[in-house]
């Protein structure tokens, strides 16, 4: 399978390495304005999850810690509307527990929430209403361990939902099909497996990752994801159906042409990428290490030179979302109940 934006392994930038070719094209364009931030929600405790409901004006946010699924908008205070049964995390390196939330696209007839959970068995989809709070399994099985574990939900603009998992601290998952870990997901979304997935009967998407935190999808129904390396280097990735990504053989651009390069990369003090959205030409990746959000023009899949805002303002930032109401929203990850959703408005004019 031919790589994709092949980039200049062994260089370090400090705006993060892009691909040679792609920095003559794609160009910064600027879209919300950073100076101009509003607190949504405070005192929270890494929040991970963000998912806007279907009136306009409200979202519902994932603690990890707590279990706590939180309605919060612009129109009132937080609100716990209830909680999820989850092996929560015990330190500042146990990241398990209530991870990624997504609204389904026929919320309104159905009512369907999903999350991302992590229990003492497995790492799991499950999906609920608001009335009731009582989770029925939808993918089950997803390799779980104290970090490397993904969590990251998303529906496509197919309407199968995407599910990002990690290598739950064991390489040898990322390169075997039969395992969960490690991988891009797709399902239906009763967890059933598309007929058109890359692998016959398999919910893999992607292969060959260690830990996808971030993914997102461009006008043209590209996608593109971000990755957190091992100790050297981050990615934003190129979604390709079926595609493997080489870990653990490679971490970063490899060259070799069974594996899908990076269309960027950064060392991890840069970066340590969670959730990452595109909007129009423009792909914003949150750095919890790197304490800053990546801004990388896009165009027809190759990436131009990334630029970093927010550096050290708001701390380490987790998801990243366009909200209904044309603001981007992010959370932080700071811990202690310091966290905020904030929003910064679009570029006027």
């Amino acid at each position: 399978m031919a790589a994709f934006g092949a980039a200049a392994a062994g260089l370090a930038l400090a705006l993060g390495t892009a691909t040679a070719a792609a920095q003559e094209d794609p160009a910064q364009t600027p879209r919300f304005d950073f100076a101009a931030g509003e607190t949504v929600a405070s005192g929270l405790t890494i929040p991970w999850g963000l998912a806007f409901l279907p009136d306009g004006i409200s979202a519902l946010v994932a603690e990890r810690n707590s279990g706590e699924v939180l309605r919060i908008g612009t129109d009132a205070d937080p609100v716990v509307l209830g909680t999820l049964d989850v092996v929560r995390g015990t330190s500042s390196f146990d990241e398990r527990g209530l991870l990624g939330l997504a609204v389904s696209p026929t919320f309104q007839t159905d009512g369907w929430v999903y999350a991302y959970v992590s229990t003492a068995e497995d790492n799991r989809v499950v999906r609920f209403t608001l009335d009731s709070f009582e989770p029925e399994p939808v993918v089950t099985g997803i390799p779980v361990a104290l970090n490397h574990n993904g969590g990251r939900l998303a529906f496509g603009p197919d309407g199968k939902l995407y599910i990002t998992t990690g290598d739950a601290n064991d390489t040898a998952n990322a390169q075997d099909l039969d395992s969960l870990g490690g991988k891009i997901l797709r399902v239906n979304p009763d967890g059933s497996v598309p007929e058109d997935n890359p692998f016959a009967g398999s919910p893999v998407y992607t292969w060959g990752n260690r830990n996808v935190q971030g993914l997102s999808w461009d006008d043209s129904g590209d996608l593109y994801f971000s990755e957190l390396g091992q100790n050297t280097w981050d990615e934003l990735n190129f979604g390709v159906a079926g595609g493997n990504y080489g870990w653990p053989e490679v971490e970063g651009s490899g060259g070799a042409p069974e594996f899908v390069d990076p269309l960027v990369t950064w060392t991890t003090a840069e970066a340590s990428p969670s959730g990452a959205e595109v909007v129009g030409d423009t792909a914003y990746v949150a750095a919890l290490r790197g304490q800053r959000l990546w801004t990388v023009p896009l165009a027809d899949g190759e990436a131009g030179e990334p630029v970093a805002v927010l550096v050290s303002e708001i701390g380490r930032i987790r998801t990243v979302e366009l909200g209904p109401d044309g603001h981007l929203w992010v959370t932080t990850s700071n811990g202690n109940g310091q966290d905020r959703v904030m929003r910064y408005p679009p570029v006027q004019g």
